[in-house]
């Protein structure tokens, strides 16, 4: 097999060493290697990098092994190319199990371009990520503390679930906060509803009457503190993130005009991908990135159903939760193309390919730096006129009719 690259190394990366195998060419013209070891303290990796340089390193291949290849990886990029493989990419090797031995077939697999580099953003957008995913944490942390508010009152009987749409509204909050202090007479509680909820002052009553004792005042008060710290730090996230992603605001507004992505989702489409669409050759190549694209499985020349291959789960998310925004646009090609998949696929089927559509929407927004145009609600109809007359037509003549047509003047 040819050798595409003359100088490259294997790092097979650890918590506290890396195992590193330099090829380079030798006095006699075959290929020579040297192993050795390092630590994974700053003061290593550097020593590690000069050690690289000393040898005329080019490239250099590492698996992605959970988080311990990023400061390995940040520290080397400056220097030599680094490709990050995806360790389910590398096959393993029968008899190939110690540190030595991967870094040796990580080296010989680089040098003949065998080895096909994972997506790392730069510095700014790995910034943003970071705050990005921390801030969908934080969020979910605050959606499971307010499950347990909602456990802690059915507990003690109070069914304020029922009648008020939000517990934690500026309402549901003042009731709360009456009931940590002691106050558990149901009209009094009741009294502290505002706004439309006033209509349902009787049912309130009767939902507040329940066995509210010190013990749930004193769960709802650590839980009500825990909810006021994480709607702070959200908010200190949100701040922070828009400083970072103020290079990046008419991305951001390009964005925010696709139906269904709102300002949070567009935040977390340039986390991701970032809003250079080199890295990936195509739409389709970003699809299957994501894994949003169709599944392939054929054997035996036969096509089988497949599910849609594991992707960022980030972006994947977020994507989702736009795509069911967008189902609800009526009119809007993403809707249409929502209610002309779920007629055959059912549901699921359908947001998953509304999800594609938008990320396909987004890479071409991104890479030609154009704003968003939406096709219409009739784009499948005008895309597929023979089609749709021909179903139309069918679909009369199976009820009883005779049609028969004629052009509009």
């Amino acid at each position: 097999m040819d050798i595409m690259l003359e100088r490259v190394a294997g790092l097979d990366v650890h918590k506290q060493t890396v195992t590193v195998c330099v090829r380079v060419p030798g006095p006699s013209g075959r290929r020579v290697q040297e192993v050795r070891t390092f630590g994974t303290m700053v003061a290593d990796l550097l020593a590690l990098r000069e050690w690289l340089e000393g040898h005329g390193v080019t490239h250099v291949a590492m698996e992605s092994t959970g988080v311990y290849w990023k400061p390995v990886f940040y520290v080397l990029e400056e220097a030599v190319t680094c490709v990050l493989a995806n360790a389910a990419h590398i096959a393993r090797v029968p008899g190939r199990k110690t540190d030595v031995q991967d870094c040796v077939w990580i080296a010989q697999l680089v040098e003949h371009g065998l080895v096909r580099g994972s997506f790392v953003p730069p510095a700014p957008i790995r910034d943003l990520r970071d705050l990005t995913r921390y801030r969908k944490a934080v969020s979910q942390e605050r959606t499971r503390c307010a499950n347990r508010v909602h456990k802690v009152l059915e507990d003690a009987g109070i069914k304020l679930g029922s009648v008020a749409n939000d517990i934690l509204g500026v309402s549901g909050r003042a009731m709360l906060e009456a009931l940590v202090g002691g106050t558990t007479d149901p009209g009094v509680l009741a009294d502290l509803a505002r706004g439309k909820l006033r209509a349902k002052l009787p049912a309130l009553r009767q939902a507040l009457t329940g066995r509210f004792r010190a013990h749930h005042a004193f769960l709802v008060g650590q839980l009500l503190a825990q909810l006021d710290f994480l709607e702070e730090s959200i908010e200190q996230i949100s701040a922070r993130i828009a400083e970072v992603l103020a290079p990046y605001t008419a991305e951001v507004e390009r964005l925010d005009a696709i139906p269904g992505v709102n300002q949070r989702t567009a935040e977390v489409l340039i986390a991701e991908i970032g809003v250079d669409m080199r890295q990936f050759p195509s739409a389709k190549h970003l699809a299957s990135w994501a894994g949003l694209c169709p599944g392939n499985r054929e054997s035996a020349g036969k096509r089988k159903p497949a599910t849609t291959r594991k992707g960022n789960r980030w972006l994947r998310t977020a994507l989702v939760e736009a795509a069911l925004s967008a189902s609800r646009a009526s009119r809007s090609a993403l809707a249409a193309r929502y209610r002309r998949v779920m007629q055959h696929r059912g549901h699921k089927k359908a947001v998953i390919a509304v999800a594609h559509a938008i990320l396909t929407s987004a890479y071409h927004i991104l890479a030609r730096q154009v704003p968003y145009q939406d096709l219409g609600p009739d784009y499948y109809e005008r895309r597929h006129t023979e089609r749709v007359r021909r179903r139309a037509i069918a679909t009369l003549e199976r009820q009883g009719y005779r049609v028969r047509l004629e052009r509009a003047a």
